[in-house]
């Protein structure tokens, strides 16, 4: 297990055990996520999806392609959110894509900046990545902010990037660089 410790949240690898909370995290979290990713089948929002997607990440993260964590309240094993290092690439590029995604009750507190600085941190110093990289929305102004908090330069525009909920959208390229870290 990885555990990253922050001032307003620890970060830990998810378990199979955890897939019962994660459940309740994406399905309270639904259409407030939805709105800059694309909703799912009902079952998704279940344990055992849930389950089945968390042995997925543990067989990613052996064979280091990808490592996902919890986002925990000090103190408490409540989770509150998820951020991910992924599609990791090796030399010649030594690059990574960050994702995240902080419960609706806990936005606009800072925890999403912390944890994607203490993942920013492990994947420029444990994985020894070269450089970082998020997609966003335009749209999504928290998301813009928790990535330029974080000293992530915005690279550019891909157009319809994404198709989410019957329409294609635009999003920002950010990236991060070890050099700049």
């Amino acid at each position: 297990m990885i555990y990253l410790e922050g001032d307003t949240c620890y970060l830990r690898t998810l378990l199979v055990k955890d897939a019962p909370i994660l459940a309740d995290l994406v399905y309270r979290n639904k259409h407030f996520w939805s709105v800059f990713e694309p909703l799912h089948r009902d079952d998704y929002y279940t344990a055992t999806v849930q389950r089945e997607k968390i042995r997925e990440t543990l067989m990613l993260m052996q064979e280091k392609r990808e490592y996902s964590f919890g986002i925990f309240a000090h103190g408490t094993e409540q989770i509150i959110g998820n951020v991910s290092l992924y599609s990791l690439k090796r030399m010649p590029f030594s690059s990574g894509l960050i994702g995240y995604s902080i419960d609706e009750q806990f936005i606009g507190k800072g925890i999403g900046t912390e944890a994607v600085k203490l993942v920013q941190q492990f994947g420029f110093e444990n994985v020894q990545l070269n450089r970082i990289e998020a997609y966003v929305s335009p749209r999504n102004i928290g998301s813009i902010k928790v990535l330029e908090n974080n000293d992530f330069q915005r690279e550019g525009l891909l157009r319809k990037l994404l198709y989410i909920n019957g329409k294609w959208e635009d999003h920002y390229m950010y990236a991060s660089l070890s050099e700049d870290f």
